[in-house]
């Protein structure tokens, strides 16, 4: 299957308020720009560095959304080009994002991180956390940050029942938040092993790689 079918097939069975990411961590430009050319604009990377190379060499109306964890020192690379950062995980990155984005004038859109999994791997706040966050005379100070939504990974395991209680806490989560902060609008939450299911349980953006670019190469 090439790349345009696979994006087809997908696109076909989404509902329409679901946005799709195509996650291209590790896929040379190539790849990028054969689904750019079935009409995806919105790709997701895990490393600054890489997104910000891709960036320069393509299009420049594509959406790039950043999925991976946020080193703070790393910020001021993507903050010229980034349309929404899925990781944040704590106040003093929300910080650096708001002060990076303000050197180039811009508002930077942000979901908050929530740890749903039960691995230790997993990363994210607690909801009491956001929930803090989203209450605080400091947060409504960041005029350079909006927060729009929220994220999360289910944990990795064959047990469906497992996956859909963390989707389900997710959504609940963001329910909850929404009430503090009525802007919010995206529940990010499903990938290629999960993501109708997470569909089904309330998410508005899925983060799909192997699915439309086949399996990924981690020795490169």
């Amino acid at each position: 299957m090439s790349i345009k079918n696979n994006l087809t097939q997908i696109k076909i069975q989404l509902p329409s308020h679901v946005t799709l990411v195509a996650v291209s961590k590790t896929k040379p430009v190539e790849d990028l720009m054969e689904a750019y050319d079935s009409g995806q604009r919105i790709f997701g990377e895990n490393k600054i560095q890489e997104m910000a190379e891709k960036h320069q060499q393509m299009p420049k109306d594509i959406q790039w959304h950043m999925i991976g964890n946020v080193q703070r020192n790393k910020v001021k690379y993507m903050a010229s080009f980034v349309d929404l950062v899925h990781g944040v995980d704590s106040l003093k990155l929300l910080n650096e994002i708001n002060k990076q984005a303000a050197k180039h004038q811009r508002v930077i859109n942000c979901l908050l991180q929530l740890k749903i999994a039960q691995e230790d791997t997993k990363f994210g706040m607690t909801s009491k956390e956001a929930h803090e966050i989203l209450n605080s005379e400091h947060y409504k100070s960041l005029k350079n940050i909006a927060i729009v939504g929220v994220m999360g990974m289910a944990s990795f395991t064959e047990n469906t029942a497992q996956i859909t209680e963390e989707f389900t806490l997710l959504k609940s989560d963001f329910d909850s938040l929404k009430n503090t902060e009525e802007n919010l609008k995206v529940v990010s939450m499903g990938m290629s092993g999960d993501y109708p299911l997470a569909i089904e349980n309330g998410s508005t953006m899925i983060r799909v790689g192997s699915s439309i670019f086949g399996a990924r190469n981690y020795t490169n």
